[in-house]
């Protein structure tokens, strides 16, 4: 095995044992699974680059490459259209690994004598041996953890996994590798798709067809899939929008400037473009916002014969036909028959016979999270919606109630984090994300000035008291943990659907209990610390005292404040969330000190 960057640079030694120069690169024919070396490149004593045959090879290893004729017999030749050259179109080049479904960079080149006059191209070294190899460390590091029993494994992706990027290869034909890439799975294209820049992603979709490019859109993030539909031309990305589920097209058009996506609609067949109209005039983070118009219903009357024989024609471009929707003549919602009942029932018998009339459904204006809800409680494949009158407008299917539960739960975080995003999108800018994050370090900013203007208040009785100073860190991170878990147990009560008076108020009075328990084994343990301290008892009272009234109001606010900003319908996440919490550590500060400070008058 020979390794590209070991070779590089070794003499070229003719058969007459002079060396007629310095190799620089290697060349490769494309089109070939392993494609074999069919030039050297070298320079010349005399600094003139040079392309020789590998048929004058004779031998190559680290150490030097040998000729089988003499310098003035050789016939030197140009690099092909369909070659490559290893270290100027490779090396340190970003490729995408088609096996691991992702974007690396190429440290070496590993090859292999497949006979004394033939070596071939196996793969990329894309790990940290190959870069330890080119600077000459890899032997020391090799031996050093060989020590203490680690071996030091290859990141070696073979050539038929490997995929090119560079702008100056578009127009070779490597048949092998582009076909790897069409055959992954859209969501691992999607992947690799938001590793990779804009140029190099025009550059992959020139080997997807529009079938292919619509699935892999379809699993990118909804920015991402703003970004590719901007770089794509209006007629190919009409077209991929026409063969895109209804919903997921309406998602991205909304994304778009405005004139982009009237530019795009207007392309559109007249069918599609009314469909994603209608989508868009639903709100967001409704049922109709999420729901697809691409579902199955037949009329009441027809027979399971006729149903089965349409089912049968219209399947390949239906999202799910697990259920299919029975409606009368203007459209209402009847009932539900299940592929199940539909195949074992008599060919003549009427669906409206066959079906479930007492159907689960959820209104067009429903917020999503009730919509999923829905869904997980009565573990369904897919809920109609429908209008105030019982029309059936569409479904949302599981795979999008996935996608809302995600998006609730990255809210939630990226609320209680302070981020409004926890990853950082391809749209987004890095001066949007300061101002994203420099919103909640202000409040934090406020409540640390806060914190300090109170202890600047109470800085003669620290002064004169310096054992109050012993639990102020304590004080603090109980008040914000005390708190922020009441208002978890109040926020997920309420989500739930559970917020019944009786219930509320029982899950209250219980996390108050709690918070009670809790601040008097904290008071105690505080009068233990303080006599071991040698502190004064009513020090330690006080302390104690004081400590264990803030836990009680911690818990108390936060168990109520939820409830309280429930009634007047405000979004309790950003409410409640870090800002209460990150203030109750201020206001715990304020009583602890206050008390302490009534114990020294």
């Amino acid at each position: 095995m020979l390794y590209l960057t070991q070779v590089l640079n070794k003499p070229v030694i003719d058969a007459t044992g002079e060396t007629i120069g310095h190799i620089k690169d290697l060349a490769i024919a494309t089109g070939e699974i392993f494609p074999r070396v069919t030039s050297v490149v070298f320079e010349s004593q005399e600094k003139k680059p040079l392309a020789l045959p590998w048929d004058y090879v004779a031998k190559i290893s680290n150490e030097e490459i040998n000729l089988t004729a003499d310098k003035s017999k050789l016939n030197f030749s140009y690099i092909k259209p369909n070659e490559l050259l290893l270290k100027r179109d490779l090396l340190d080049s970003q490729i995408v690994d088609t096996q691991g479904c992702k974007v690396v960079r190429v440290s070496d080149l590993k090859l292999t004598e497949e006979s004394e006059k033939q070596l071939r191209l196996i793969g990329a070294d894309v790990g940290l041996r190959g870069i330890l190899r080119r600077l000459g460390l890899e032997k020391a590091v090799t031996l050093i953890l060989k020590l203490f029993r680690y071996s030091f494994p290859e990141r070696i992706i073979a050539w038929n996994y490997i995929n090119l990027l560079k702008e100056n290869l578009s127009d070779l034909k490597l048949s092998v590798t582009h076909k790897k890439l069409h055959e992954l799975h859209p969501a691992d294209i999607a992947d690799i798709l938001t590793q990779l820049d804009s140029s190099q992603r025009s550059k992959i979709f020139q080997y997807l067809d529009n079938t292919r490019a619509a699935d892999a859109i379809s699993e990118a993030e909804p920015e991402l899939q703003a970004v590719l539909f901007e770089s794509l031309g209006n007629q190919r990305a009409s077209d991929i929008l026409e063969i895109m589920p209804p919903d997921d097209a309406a998602d991205i058009i909304a994304d778009l400037p405005y004139e982009k996506a009237e530019t795009l609609l207007n392309l559109m067949g007249v069918k599609e473009a009314a469909d994603i109209r209608r989508l868009l005039g639903y709100r967001e983070s409704s049922a109709g916002g999420i729901m697809t118009t691409d579902f199955t219903a037949f009329k009441e009357n027809l027979t399971v014969e006729e149903t089965i024989s349409t089912l049968r024609s219209i399947a390949p471009d239906a999202e799910t036909i697990y259920y299919i929707y029975v409606v009368d003549k203007e459209n209402h919602l009847k009932g539900v028959v299940s592929l199940r009942d539909l195949v074992i029932a008599s060919p003549q018998t009427r669906i409206h016979d066959i079906m479930l009339p007492d159907i689960i459904s959820v209104g067009v204006d429903e917020d999503q999270e009730m919509v999923a809800n829905t869904i997980t409680k009565y573990d369904l494949l897919a809920v109609p919606v429908i209008d105030e009158q019982n029309v059936l407008l569409g479904i949302v299917t599981v795979d999008d109630v996935l996608e809302v539960v995600e998006e609730e739960s990255s809210e939630d975080i990226s609320i209680a984090t302070g981020r409004f995003s926890l990853e950082p999108s391809p749209a987004t800018s890095p001066f949007v994300s300061i101002i994203k994050r420099s919103s909640w370090l202000t409040i934090w900013l406020l409540a640390g000035a806060l914190t300090g203007s109170i202890l600047r208040i109470y800085s003669d009785l620290l002064k004169s008291m310096i054992a109050i100073a012993f639990f102020i860190p304590l004080v603090i991170r109980l008040s914000d943990d005390i708190s922020s878990q009441s208002i978890a147990l109040v926020l997920q009560t309420i989500k739930s659907g559970e917020s019944d008076k009786k219930n509320l108020l029982r899950k209250i009075a219980i996390d108050v209990g709690a918070g009670i328990i809790i601040s008097l084994l904290a008071g105690f343990t505080v009068v233990l610390l303080a006599y071991f301290w040698n502190l004064p008892l009513g020090l330690s009272l006080a302390i104690a005292s004081s400590l264990t009234i803030t836990i009680i109001l911690a818990s108390a606010i936060g168990a109520l404040l939820p409830v309280v900003l429930n009634q007047f319908n405000l979004n309790l996440s950003f409410s409640t969330g870090p800002i209460v919490t990150t203030f109750m550590g201020a206001f715990g500060l304020l009583v602890y000190l206050g008390i302490a400070a009534l114990f020294k008058t």
